[in-house]
């Protein structure tokens, strides 16, 4: 088994920090993101809904909220060296490249999301040590590496290591809720909507502590509960309780038919698994009596794309489409991962673009299934 140590786990990131960089650009390959295949299910799904209720949407959001982890991250991190590799969000980079939420936005008739806060607290000698800044009027509060409720998430520098150097801001999403709140007078508006993923971050830091033996399996479960359960109590309290009438809470994807679960030995894999499904059970037990949220399954979406790929127009849902070697990609991420270090031969239809993260497309297939959710839940809308 592949043992991750906690100062170079980066989850749903996996760095490794490199001393010497070298500059990349943009490349015209034939695998670089095309927009047309960023909603081809987007514009399927819009076809059947328009067919089966024949009537406009009812809703006209105001405005799109984000809180959560790198699954959502539009570019908390898109400063420094990150963004001289052109990079800045987890996938294939690229002008056109968008991860689920910035293809809902869309879909809403609502300006490209931002992020609501950027910068590194890293290493300065190697460009990782870029003040934070916080910008107004921007609502995309999910930062690569956060986790629930504690501030030291996944890359953050006080796990040590090569994690020191990059230094990841790691905002916890209750501290995101909170941010938001104090930005917007106290109050959600309600006729915004509101998006939360997190999770997978809790997960892997206590895989890291049972693989450091810092921990026990049944401490693990009883983490990564208390986690999901404070994620249900900071959306029932804190936002829908400050006034959101549109809340989709997606559950933790499945980690175990990732590339990096398929590292794990059996029982390793078996148990990533398991506590995944323990946050996802707790999660959604927490929100189900609460009137305003739409709780999505995203971990059986993701694990129906793995056992039947073409019936979602996946060509390889296995292998990564970014090259992670050194040479190629001195983070071994997919937030420096441009056309120019992709496989050879990788097709746009690739499910993952890293060990843990999607391709563009594979984020067309997650805003596809949330639009889907949405509308039977009978969240429809229509364009500004």
């Amino acid at each position: 088994m592949r043992q991750y140590k906690i100062v170079f786990v980066t989850v749903l990131s996996l760095f490794v920090i490199f001393p010497a960089f070298a500059g990349l650009e943009f490349g015209n390959q034939s695998t670089a993101n095309k927009s047309g295949n960023h909603d081809k299910y987007l514009s399927e799904w819009r076809d059947d809904a328009e067919n089966e209720h024949g009537k406009s949407p009812k809703i006209k959001f105001s405005s799109q909220v984000s809180f959560g982890d790198s699954l959502s991250d539009v570019g908390t991190y898109a400063v420094g060296t990150i963004a001289a590799f052109g990079g800045g969000q987890f996938t294939v980079n690229s002008p056109s490249a968008k991860n689920w939420t910035a293809l809902l936005a869309a879909e809403f008739g609502l300006a490209a999301p931002c992020a609501a806060q950027t910068g590194l607290d890293g290493d300065p000698a190697q460009g990782f040590s870029v003040p934070p800044i916080n910008h107004k009027g921007c609502y995309g509060y999910a930062q690569g590496g956060a986790r629930v409720t504690n501030p030291i998430g996944i890359g953050n520098k006080l796990t040590g290591g090569a994690n020191a150097t990059l230094g990841f801001l790691t905002v916890p999403v209750v501290q995101q809720i909170h941010n938001y709140l104090n930005a917007s007078g106290g109050k959600f508006r309600d006729d915004e909507v509101v998006f939360v993923l997190a999770g997978a971050n809790d997960v892997f830091f206590q895989l890291a502590l049972l693989q450091t033996a810092m921990t026990e399996p049944a401490t693990a479960v009883s983490s990564i509960a208390l986690a999901a359960s404070e994620l249900a109590t900071a959306i029932n309290t804190q936002i829908t309780g400050n006034g959101a009438k549109y809340v989709v809470v997606l559950n933790v994807p499945d980690i175990a038919i990732t590339p990096l679960g398929a590292t794990f030995d059996p029982s390793t894999r078996s148990f990533v698994d398991y506590m995944v499904n323990i946050f996802n059970a707790q999660l959604k037990l927490g929100v189900a009596t609460n009137a305003h949220v739409l709780y999505v399954d995203a971990y059986a979406e993701n694990y129906n794309q793995y056992v039947n790929p073409g019936a979602y127009g996946l060509t390889n849902v296995t292998d990564t489409a970014c090259d992670l070697s050194p040479a190629k990609n001195p983070l071994s991420s997919s937030l420096i991962c441009t056309s120019n270090n992709l496989i050879p031969g990788v097709t746009d239809q690739y499910l993952f673009s890293d060990m843990v993260h999607p391709t563009p497309y594979g984020y067309g297939l997650i805003a596809s299934l949330v639009a889907r959710e949405m509308n039977n839940h009978g969240w429809r809308w229509h364009k500004h």
